[in-house]
């Protein structure tokens, strides 16, 4: 069983990596936000609790998407887990990393998807305007404007568990502007090495 982080800022291809790594390795895909839409919905007591949190309109604390992963890690069966937008921050680091010890599991390697901002703001703001010329529904954050308050965000919360994982051995960084296969290949031999 392999376990990983995909790091790196929003636009990267970490959704579509995650995708080609859960069709092709039967990894299973933890996506922070799914799992809170999904717990939400489900009636369990934590999906009660994040449904409480969220209908008031406040953020997930820390504990609560932990539960989540706790919870996710203990009923689903796989070849390991691919952590898509967690953690974000260094304390979330260190309560993944005390969770998988106390699950017996650990962490097997931490791929940075690595992008130039100037060309991945030009991917978006491309995508946009792709989906508005073809009358397909473009979404609200595919702006420069917006996306570029999402990257500041990025940089300020995520972007030091760049250092974390490099320090702690885990960190290996793919050219996330490549051709998508050429990133999952370049991935694919990262996972390789970890078995």
């Amino acid at each position: 069983m392999t376990n990983i982080i995909l790091l790196g800022p929003p636009g990267a291809g970490k959704g579509t990596q995650a995708g080609k790594l859960v069709a092709e390795r039967g990894m299973v895909q933890l996506s922070t936000g799914d799992m809170l839409r999904e717990a939400k919905t489900s009636g369990t007591e934590m999906g009660l609790k994040v449904a409480e949190v969220m209908d008031r309109g406040e953020l997930v604390t820390d504990e609560i998407v932990i539960g989540l992963i706790e919870e996710k890690l203990s009923n689903t069966d796989g070849n390991g887990f691919i952590f898509d937008g967690f953690p974000r921050t260094l304390g979330q680091a260190d309560a993944l990393n005390a969770l998988l010890a106390r699950m017996g599991q650990k962490l097997d390697a931490v791929i940075e998807l690595v992008v130039d901002d100037a060309i991945l703001v030009g991917r978006i703001v491309g995508r946009a305007e792709e989906a508005a010329a073809k009358g397909l529904p473009v979404r609200k954050d595919d702006n420069a404007e917006v996306f570029g308050d999402r990257l500041r965000e990025y940089y300020k919360k995520t972007s030091p568990l760049i250092g974390y994982y490099y320090h702690s051995g885990d960190l290996f960084r793919v050219d996330g502007l490549a051709e998508i296969d050429t990133v999952a290949a370049q991935i694919a031999a990262i996972l390789d090495q970890q078995q």
